[in-house]
C-alpha cells in the first residue's frame, strides 16, 4: 500500500509540473493535497484488516472521482476521527452520577473571562449581554495531563510540547507524537479565532499581522485561523471568546520573521491600524481548554534534509453536531460567521451516488493535521509553504519549491 501511495504521489508532481496548468498552480496545488487526502484518509478509514482489493478501490476512485467528490469524502472520513476522539473525551469527562452532587461546580466553571491578551490588544470590552445563555456543564476535576493520558491509553495516541530537536537558536518548543498513529490519523487540530476574508482588518497588528504572530495559518480558501489566543490551552472547560490569559499565552518564539522591527514595519502600524472588534461583537462559546489535540499551532517545519510527517486539512465542522461543539477549539469572528455548506444523505456526501435532500448546515472553517506516515514517538513536522515572494527567514529551508510557488500563485 505504501508503494502504491509513493506512485500516485510522484505522479501527481509530473502533473504538476505540466505548463498546461502554469496558470492555475494555485488550484493544481488545492486538487493534489486533496487526492493525497482522499487517499490517507480513506486508507484510515479501511482499518489494519482491509485486503489488498480494499486498497486498489480507492486508488481507483482517486483516478476517476472528481475533485469535489473527493473533498466531500475527505470531509467524511475527517469527521468520522473527530467524533471518535470528541465521544472519547466525553466520556471520559462526565462526571459520576453517583458522586456529582458532592463536586462543587464552580471550582469548573469560569463564565467570566479576563480583560487581558487579544482584548486589551484591540480595546475591546468584555460584555456579559454577549452570550447570556451559555452554561458551562460540569466534568470531572481531570488535569489536562490526566485527561491525555486517559485518552491515548483509548486511541493509542496523545501530544505533548517540549523543546523541539531542530538545531536552530530560534527553533522553541515543538509538537511531539507520544505514542502510535497510522497513515491518515487526525493528529491535531488548530485551535484558535477564525477571520473570514471580510474580517481580516480585525486581526490584530492588521496588515503585517505575522509580524510578531507566528500562530496564523490560512486556508486555501482564504480563511485565517489565529492560534495565539489559545496558546498553550488551560485546565478547565469555560467560556471561551477569543481572548488570551496571561496563563495561557504560547511560549514558542516568533519563527516567521528576522526579529526586531524595522522602520517600513513601524510605518504601516502607524498607517494601518486593526478596526476595533467591539464593533462587531460576538459570543463566548464553552470550549473544553483541556482538549489534548488542540496543539497543531506548535508543530515546526522540518529542518533542511528531513521530511514533514502531517499535512493540513480543511475540517468544516458541522454545528449541528452539539454534542461535539465543545471540543472544536475554536470560535468565529464576527456575526455572520457561520457559513453554510451543503449537507448530501446522511452526513455531507454519499460516494459517487445519488443524493437525498439538500440541507443547508453551518459550519465552522477549521483545519487538522493529518498523518501521512505511521508516526511513533516523534516530533511532529509539517510543511510550512511560506511564499517565495516574501524574505523567507534563515531557518526555513523548502521541503518544495514548486509547492511553495503554486500554493501562493
Amino acid at each position: 500500500m505504501a508503494f502504491l501511495f509513493q506512485k500516485f504521489q510522484e505522479a501527481v508532481k509530473v502533473l504538476a509540473k505540466s505548463p498546461t496548468f502554469a496558470k492555475q498552480g494555485r488550484h493544481l496545488q488545492f486538487e493534489a493535497d486533496m487526492n493525497r487526502l482522499f487517499l490517507y484518509t480513506s486508507y484510515k478509514r479501511l482499518g489494519k484488516n482491509a485486503e489488498e482489493a480494499d486498497a486498489d478501490e480507492i486508488i481507483d476512485m482517486a483516478t476517476k472521482a472528481s475533485v469535489a467528490e473527493q473533498e466531500k469524502q475527505v470531509q467524511e472520513n475527517i469527521h468520522a476521527q473527530v467524533n471518535t476522539v470528541c465521544t472519547y473525551m466525553d466520556e471520559i469527562l462526565r462526571p459520576d452520577p453517583k458522586i456529582a452532587d458532592t463536586i462543587n461546580p464552580s471550582s469548573e466553571r469560569n463564565t467570566a473571562p479576563r480583560r487581558s491578551g487579544l482584548g486589551l490588544a484591540v480595546g475591546m470590552t468584555p460584555s456579559s449581554h454577549d452570550n447570556p445563555g451559555a452554561a458551562v456543564a460540569e466534568t470531572k476535576p481531570l488535569k489536562r495531563f490526566e485527561l491525555s493520558q486517559k485518552l491515548k491509553d483509548l486511541t493509542g495516541y496523545t501530544l505533548e510540547i517540549k523543546p523541539s530537536q531542530i538545531q536552530h537558536k530560534e527553533a522553541g518548543l515543538g509538537l511531539y507524537l507520544d505514542g502510535e498513529a497510522d497513515v491518515g490519523s487526525v493528529i491535531a487540530i488548530y485551535p484558535g479565532v477564525i477571520f473570514s476574508p471580510a474580517y481580516y482588518r480585525y486581526i490584530p497588528g492588521y496588515p503585517r499581522v505575522d509580524l510578531q504572530n507566528p500562530y496564523l495559518i490560512t486556508r486555501y480558501d482564504g480563511t485565517v485561523i489565529n492560534a495565539q489566543p489559545w496558546g498553550n490551552g488551560g485546565e478547565t472547560r469555560e467560556i471561551w471568546d477569543g481572548w488570551t490569559n496571561a496563563d495561557s499565552t504560547p511560549t514558542q518564539p516568533v519563527l516567521n520573521s528576522e526579529g526586531g522591527e524595522n522602520g517600513s514595519d513601524r510605518v504601516w502600524k502607524l498607517l494601518s491600524k486593526p478596526l476595533n472588534r467591539a464593533r462587531v461583537g460576538g459570543k463566548g462559546v464553552v470550549l473544553e481548554r483541556r482538549n489534548p489535540l488542540a496543539f497543531a499551532h506548535f508543530a515546526n517545519h522540518p529542518a533542511k534534509g528531513a521530511d514533514p510527517n502531517v499535512m493540513v486539512c480543511p475540517y468544516d465542522f458541522p454545528l449541528s453536531e452539539k454534542d461535539m461543539r465543545t471540543y472544536i477549539p475554536n470560535i468565529t469572528f464576527g456575526s455572520g460567521g457561520d457559513v453554510a455548506m451543503k449537507k448530501f444523505g446522511s452526513f455531507w456526501f454519499k460516494p459517487w451516488k445519488s443524493s437525498s435532500k439538500v440541507v443547508d448546515v453551518p459550519i465552522i472553517k477549521s483545519l487538522v493535521l493529518v498523518a501521512t506516515r505511521e508516526i511513533c514517538n516523534e516530533e511532529v513536522f509539517l510543511n510550512y509553504r511560506l511564499s517565495n515572494l516574501k524574505r523567507r527567514p534563515s531557518w526555513y529551508t523548502p521541503v518544495d519549491e514548486d509547492e511553495d510557488r503554486r500554493r501562493w500563485s
